[in-house]
C-alpha cells in the first residue's frame, strides 16, 4: 500500500446526483413516461448490455469494486474520477501489498481500462493522456515491464493424443468435436460454445454452422466482427473435425439451437442448456493431463501452461501454409498478431548476417 511519504490523496467532491450506469437507463426528468417510451428504455438497456461480453462485464465490475473500496480506505470519493486520484491508484497497484505480489503491467492496464469503461457508463471521462496518469503508467511500464507469458501451443500430435483419451459416450463425442473443431478452426472458446445449428436459432447465438461435402463453414460474430471460417475435412475419420461434429449432431439429434449443450451426469443424454465456455478450458486442461503432454513437468505447472488459447496457437504453429492464410483463418487484423500465436516457425529463413557479407 502507499506509505506516508506518498502525496496526500486529493479530496474529490461528492457527486450531487447518483450517476447512472448502463443498466440504469431512464427517461430524462422533463419527459413524461409512456408505455412505448418505457419499452424503448428496456430495449436500449438490453442493447447496452450486449455491447460488452458477459465475461468482460464481470471483470470490469470487479475492477470498479476494487477501485471504490480503495477510495473509501483512502478517504476519497471515487466519483468524479480525478486524474490525480487514478494516478495514485495505479501506482499503488504496482506495489506489493503484504503477502500479495504487485500486479503485472498488463493487469494494471486492464484494470485502468475497466475504470475508464465504468466511469463512462456513469457519465464521466478518465483521460488516460493526462500527465498524472500517463506519466505514472509510462514509469510502471519502464520499471516493471516483462516479456509476455504465452500459453503453450497444442500441436497436431498433441490434439490426436488428447482426443484418444475421450470415451465414446455422448459426452465424449461432444468433447471430441469441441477439441477438433476448436483446433482446426483456430477458435476462441467463446466462439465454440456460442455456435447454433442455424442462423438466428437463439437470441444469444454467436454464429452458426453449415456442413458441405468438402467441409464445414462457420459464420462467427467474433470480437473483431463477423467472419467466416472454413474447416475442411481431415484425412482420417478419427481426427476429422467435421466428421466429429456430424457424429455429435447425429447421435443427439440436435437440429435446432445451440450446437454444444450440456449432458446428463452419466453422459448418456443431451440437455437443452448451452455449454459454458469454462467447460472448454477445463476440458483442455484435463485432456492435456490424461494424454501425458509435457509429462516432464509437475502437474501444477502443466495446468498453467495450457488454456483455451492453446488451440489457436497450435493451429498457427502447425499449419504449413502461407502466413496470410493463417491470418485470415484466425481473423487477425495484422500479420504481427498472427506471429504472436506462432510458437514454432522458421525464424532464420532469411539470414541478414550472410546477406550483409559476414
Amino acid at each position: 500500500m502507499i506509505d506516508n511519504k506518498c502525496p496526500k490523496v486529493p479530496k474529490t467532491p461528492a457527486v450531487r446526483h447518483p450517476p447512472r450506469s448502463d443498466d440504469e437507463f431512464a427517461l430524462p426528468d422533463h419527459v413524461a413516461g409512456s408505455g412505448t417510451l418505457d419499452r424503448l428504455v428496456d430495449t436500449a438497456r438490453d442493447y447496452a448490455r450486449a455491447a460488452v461480453a458477459d465475461s468482460t462485464r464481470r471483470a470490469y465490475a470487479t475492477d470498479w469494486a476494487h477501485y471504490t473500496r480503495w477510495c473509501r480506505m483512502k478517504g476519497a470519493e471515487p466519483l468524479p474520477p480525478s486524474p490525480e486520484l487514478v494516478g495514485l491508484y495505479i501506482a499503488d497497484l504496482a506495489l506489493p501489498a503484504g503477502k500479495s505480489p504487485a500486479l503485472s503491467v498488463a493487469s494494471i492496464e486492464r484494470r485502468l481500462s475497466g475504470l475508464a469503461w465504468n466511469a463512462a457508463q456513469r457519465g464521466f471521462t478518465i483521460d488516460r493522456s493526462d500527465r498524472h496518469i500517463a506519466a505514472v503508467l509510462a514509469g510502471i511500464r519502464r520499471r516493471h515491464s516483462r516479456p509476455p507469458v504465452q500459453k503453450e501451443a497444442i500441436l497436431a500430435e498433441d490434439i490426436c493424443g488428447m482426443v484418444a483419451t475421450l470415451p465414446f459416450d455422448l459426452r465424449g463425442l461432444r468433447d471430441r468435436a469441441i477439441l477438433l473443431l476448436g483446433y482446426a478452426g483456430g477458435l476462441r472458446r467463446s466462439e465454440i460454445v456460442s455456435l447454433d445449428v442455424h442462423r438466428d436459432d437463439t437470441p444469444d447465438s454467436g454464429g452458426w454452422v453449415e456442413i458441405f461435402d468438402e467441409g464445414a463453414l462457420l459464420t462467427l460474430n467474433a470480437k473483431t466482427g463477423w467472419r467466416e471460417v472454413e474447416i475442411g475435412r481431415g484425412s482420417s475419420d478419427q481426427t476429422c473435425p467435421v466428421r466429429a461434429l456430424e457424429r455429435w449432431l447425429e447421435f443427439t439429434r440436435i437440429d435446432f439451437g445451440p450446437v454444444f449443450v450440456r449432458t446428463s451426469r452419466d453422459g448418456s443424454q443431451a440437455l437443452e442448456a448451452r455449454l459454458s465456455d469454462r467447460h472448454v478450458a477445463r476440458l483442455i486442461k484435463r485432456a492435456v493431463l490424461d494424454a501425458g503432454i509435457r509429462a516432464d513437468l509437475p502437474e501444477a505447472e502443466r495446468l498453467k501452461l495450457f488454456s483455451g488459447h492453446s488451440l489457436r496457437a497450435g493451429l498457427a504453429s502447425s499449419a504449413e501454409v502461407d502466413e496470410r492464410f493463417v491470418q485470415k483463418h484466425l481473423g487477425h487484423a495484422s500479420a504481427e498478431m498472427t506471429r504472436r500465436y506462432q510458437r514454432r516457425r522458421d525464424r532464420f529463413r532469411v539470414n541478414l548476417t550472410k546477406a550483409a557479407g559476414l
